[in-house]
């Protein structure tokens, strides 16, 4: 295929693949391979919550807020109850400085922490 694009659907494993594949070039200091493994990904799978994700975390941490708002944005669609994606949303807003959208994205993040700690108390207890 031209370019290494991806056509039609991939598998999860595919797309996990990807994201592991991205997050290690990102870590090495190869950011345009990273972003652009991760475009292959969302590409290919829309619905990928984990790329999507790892899209938002890598602009954001690069500085590239606008793009890391898209690709959160984008995750949160999928599943807006996700405390990961709440936190990061926060994290965005925070930078780009609005502090309300922070704060509303932050609460819903610690009110998903709550449920879940709800669902499994014994978790959070840090015991044997």
């Amino acid at each position: 295929m031209p370019g290494g694009c991806y056509v039609g659907r991939v598998t999860a494993d595919e797309v996990q693949h990807l994201i592991e594949e991205a997050t290690f070039d990102y870590t090495m200091g190869d950011n345009d391979a990273a972003l652009a493994k991760l475009a292959r990904a969302t590409a290919a799978a829309p619905d990928a919550l984990p790329a999507w994700h790892a899209l938002a975390e890598i602009n954001f941490n690069l500085r590239r807020f606008d793009a890391a708002l898209a690709a959160a944005e984008q995750a949160h669609a999928l599943k807006p109850d996700d405390l990961f994606i709440n936190t990061t949303l926060s994290r965005v807003w925070m930078e780009k400085g609005d502090k309300a959208k922070a704060e509303h994205f932050g609460a819903q993040a610690k009110i998903q922490s709550w449920k879940e700690q709800l669902k499994d108390p014994d978790a959070t207890k840090g015991g044997l």
